[in-house]
């Protein structure tokens, strides 16, 4: 008994350690959760999130998981459903099966082929907070990129 209860102090404390880079949170396929999220490690989301998420390292949607918000990170994997804006300050994947409906913010974006992708994408070296400057010169140039990216988008 007394072994037991030492073996599982001892994961709690590792588990919960905040600073530990290696550290992914996972909502499982079957769980739904309303709220947003704050998270140091990497986040895998395989169920349903409503609300918004904020996450200082890697975001992965799989491709059971849905997101109703919005997702910030430092890069991202979406092969599920994203309803949203997504900023990524490195690299934002669509991989094939990937249903996004918002806005992207990425300084790279990588989409393949079997993606859908509905919204507008900015695309900038989001650094030492040059965003605010870059995103508000763009404003008028909006409704031009969108044509551009709905003609580009195959409709089946």
């Amino acid at each position: 008994m007394s072994m037991f209860n030492q073996k599982s102090k001892s994961e709690g404390s590792s588990e919960t350690t905040p600073s530990t880079p290696g550290a992914a949170s996972l909502i499982a396929a079957g769980t739904t959760l309303k709220g947003d999220i704050t998270s140091n490690g990497d986040i895998r989301i395989d169920g349903t999130l409503l609300g918004n998420m904020q996450c200082a390292a890697k975001v992965i949607i799989g491709a059971n998981g849905v997101v109703e918000g919005d997702i910030a990170g430092q890069q991202a994997d979406i092969m599920g459903k994203v309803t949203g804006t997504i900023k990524v300050k490195e690299l934002l994947q669509l991989k094939g099966g990937s249903i996004v409906s918002g806005n992207l913010h990425a300084s790279k974006l990588q989409i393949e082929p079997s993606a859908n992708f509905n919204g507008q994408c900015h695309m900038s070296a989001i650094q030492n907070g040059s965003s605010n400057g870059s995103s508000n010169g763009s404003l008028e140039s909006k409704k031009e990129r969108q044509t551009l990216v709905d003609s580009a988008i195959p409709v089946k």
